[in-house]
């Protein structure tokens, strides 16, 4: 791990290469004057083998069943849909003129969020607010109102924004418990993909403990895999079980080399969130431990010039 802040995500199409399985975004759209949607990625390692028992469950229905122990997809929607918000944020950047010289240039970002309590507090990924100097949310169908930033985590991509409006406004959406979710869960996405504001998706946990790296090169473990369909724009947005309780933030998705959803997406656990949230809003910023150091395999060539006695072992 490194300190937070050391290598912040850059709005303009930054890439990263994710290893070794293609290449991964994260899920909010960025539109600038040049018409671009800029997608920036992280990589996911280290998948863990874990012998759980599947929980059996009614599968999510388009319409409620009596006979169902869970919640319809439009029961969900109809529950939490006016709880999910479209987050917009103001960019300006700096970027070569065909001169040499640096101009400024005034972007857009665009991605998803949802109220956790009725005092006007909003959930999303810190990657959807990075660098922003006006952030506005949109709550249902009303009109757009200025956010101020509550704190933010670039080490666990999390940020908590607030916005001043009658509570009568506001629909607060019920944290569940995230350890609780199991392999072929039913799970439902809700969020802002490429602008359409509150679509919904469905679809099944389909892994559990992934690891997903933040921006900042952070790496957020217990990472919850779906197959509901997350595209740009749909960052922030919850993960929502069949009790229509949300499990997890939506933030990154496999591409496989292109710029939409192939049917893995990534979120990051409301367990973690909700740690996140309460070093927040008690001090306005988050502590995380880590070692400050790196490790690599010691090769025959590296012991050789290191004139080190033993050519096996860990470089720190």
């Amino acid at each position: 791990m490194a300190p937070a802040d050391t290598a912040r995500m850059k709005q303009n199409l930054g890439q990263f290469i994710r290893t070794p399985f293609g290449s991964a975004v994260l899920g909010g759209a960025v539109v600038g004057v040049l018409g671009w949607i800029a997608i920036a990625a992280g990589w996911v390692d280290g998948s863990t083998t874990h012998n759980r028992t599947v929980i059996s469950q009614p599968p999510l229905t388009r319409t409620a069943s009596q006979d169902s122990g869970g919640l319809s997809v439009d029961d969900i929607y109809k529950k939490d849909g006016p709880g999910v918000v479209f987050v917009q944020s103001q960019i300006t950047q700096n970027v070569p003129s065909v001169f040499g010289f640096a101009q400024k240039e005034q972007s857009t970002a665009t991605g998803s969020g949802f109220v956790i309590d009725t005092k006007g507090d909003i959930l999303t990924n810190n990657h959807v607010v990075a660098g922003a100097h006006n952030i506005t949310v949109k709550i249902g169908k009303g009109s757009p109102v200025k956010a101020t930033v509550v704190g933010r985590d670039p080490s666990s991509d999390i940020a908590l924004l607030h916005v001043d409006v009658n509570s009568s406004e506001l629909h607060p959406l019920t944290l569940g418990n995230s350890s609780d979710a199991q392999v072929g869960d039913p799970v439902v996405a809700i969020g802002n993909p490429f602008g359409l504001d509150r679509t919904v998706t469905s679809g099944i946990v389909s892994a559990l403990q992934r690891q997903i790296s933040a921006p900042n090169g952070f790496s957020i473990d217990h990472v919850i895999q779906t197959d509901a369909s997350i595209n740009p724009g749909n960052s922030g947005g919850p993960l929502i079980n069949s009790a229509g309780q949300v499990i997890g933030i939506n933030s990154q998705i496999e591409t496989g080399g292109g710029n939409g959803s192939v049917g893995v997406g990534f979120a990051e656990p409301i367990n973690t969130a909700k740690d996140i949230v309460q070093q927040l809003l008690s001090n306005g910023q988050v502590q995380h431990a880590y070692l400050g150091i790196e490790g690599a395999d010691l090769s025959k060539q590296v012991a050789q010039a290191l004139n080190l006695p033993t050519s096996q072992g860990v470089l720190v």
